[in-house]
């Protein structure tokens, strides 16, 4: 019985020396494995800290920029408003001031574009940095992972931008299309009636005169306080009388000059009027003799 319990005794002492140097080994490589894995980690939190950092430098940039262009849409209102009053005290022509004035208008708008789809960068840049960094909850095109959904439209700001620089372009085909699609996916945005507008203007510059009228009275019908108003009130106006259409021409620069009395384009439609010998306002029937 002693003996074999010698034997037992001498066995387990040969297995744990046998198995010591493995199980220290192996402990060893586990030290050695959380180590870096918590050097990894670190170093994952100082590039957070410091991406971080320039987000909030960019994102700083960008909002002083996105101020200054306001301020510059600001001070041309005021120079439009400013510009109105002298011309009408003047009684000059204004064609061409006022097409330079929108044109500059034009170009706030699309700098705005500009700035939004920066900011709409930096936000997706934002949260793919986000996404890298968060722990893996699936594979790419399974579920779980956000999509850009097929087919799906540009955001508004990036394909207004686009067919602003298509129509400035004079690629109308373009711009028509696009335009189309701002509408068609964005028709409650405050630069839908401009759109609706640069489709109308896209018809007359191609002499399409009677759908240019169908097209801009979409504009004073369905957005009748945007900022095209006017302008397309006008428009139509000189596309009625293209078409020969000479009472219906007056009448609605009339009913511009009638409605925007300060604007710039009742300055050009006194112009038109006058040009075409006619007043800026209807006579009144001279009353009947007894």
């Amino acid at each position: 019985m002693k003996t074999t319990l010698h034997r037992f005794s001498a066995i387990a002492v040969g297995l744990a020396l046998f198995l010591s140097p493995a199980a220290f080994g192996a402990n060893k490589d586990m030290v050695a494995l959380q180590t870096q894995v918590q050097q990894l980690s670190d170093q994952l939190a100082r590039l957070q800290q410091s991406t971080d950092e320039r987000f909030g430098a960019m994102r700083g940039l960008l909002e002083q920029n996105t101020d200054t262009i306001n301020r510059v849409a600001n001070s041309l209102d005021a120079i439009s408003h400013s510009l109105q009053t002298s011309t009408a005290d003047q009684g000059g022509k204004v064609d061409q001031v006022s097409a330079q004035v929108q044109s500059l208008h034009d170009s706030v708008d699309e700098l705005k574009a500009r700035m939004a789809k920066v900011s709409k960068q930096l936000d997706d840049m934002q949260a793919a940095l986000q996404n890298v960094q968060a722990p893996p909850n699936g594979q790419p095109g399974q579920p779980g992972q956000p999509q850009q959904p097929q087919g799906a439209a540009p955001p508004p700001d990036v394909l207004y931008n686009q067919a602003l620089s298509d129509y400035n372009g004079a690629k109308y085909n373009l711009a028509t299309q696009e335009f189309g699609d701002y509408i068609k996916y964005y028709a409650n945005t405050d630069l839908a009636g401009n759109a609706q507008y640069y489709l109308a203007d896209i018809e007359y510059r191609n002499g399409n005169y009677q759908q240019a009228v169908q097209d801009y009275d979409k504009v004073l019908e369905q957005y009748p306080s945007g900022n095209k108003a006017a302008a397309a009130q006008l428009k139509k106006g000189y596309a009625l009388l293209q078409l020969d259409q000479r009472p219906a021409g007056i009448r609605e620069l009339r009913s511009l000059i009638a409605r925007y009395p300060k604007s710039i384009e009742a300055q050009q439609a006194r112009d038109r009027l006058q040009s075409l010998g006619a007043t800026a306002t209807a006579s009144k029937p001279s009353p009947s003799r007894r």
